[in-house]
């Protein structure tokens, strides 16, 4: 006769514990330093997405800024002293500006565009905002 053997009793050792078996173990570890190194990528992609978001954030907010001066000269009546081109004071002073005036289908509206730029000039990043003010004619 055959006798069944219960895989449970075949994983007791001589002193009556139950436990794992080297290979079961290093399998375990594999697994788990496999996700560890998935989450550490992870983790360092969402550092570098977190910093992206930071820069395009900042950059919208000093476009939002200048485009709110534009505006505020036009309404003061000083659209003519506005400057083209700029950079931004501290601490904001990797962020470049520029500002163009576009004519539109109605003669006492202009379109104002402000471009905020940032990182190397050959392959810089942008946000642009626009925007519709009165001539200062048309006042």
């Amino acid at each position: 006769m055959m006798a069944i053997v219960n895989y449970a009793e075949q994983r007791i050792n001589q002193h009556g514990n139950r436990g794992f078996t080297l290979l079961e173990v290093m399998i375990a570890l594999v697994i788990m330093g496999t996700a560890l190194v998935a989450l550490l990528s992870l983790a360092n992609r969402s550092i570098g997405v977190r910093s992206e978001v930071q820069r395009v954030t900042h950059a919208t907010l000093l476009a939002e800024q200048k485009m709110t001066e534009v505006e505020t000269f036009y309404q003061l009546g000083r659209g003519r002293e506005i400057e083209n081109e700029g950079v931004f004071e501290e601490p904001f002073e990797v962020y470049r500006w520029e500002i163009a005036f576009a004519d539109t289908m109605l003669p006492s509206i202009q379109q104002v565009n402000v471009m905020v730029r940032w990182g190397p000039t050959e392959k810089s990043e942008y946000v642009e905002i626009n925007s519709f003010v009165f001539r200062e004619s048309a006042l």
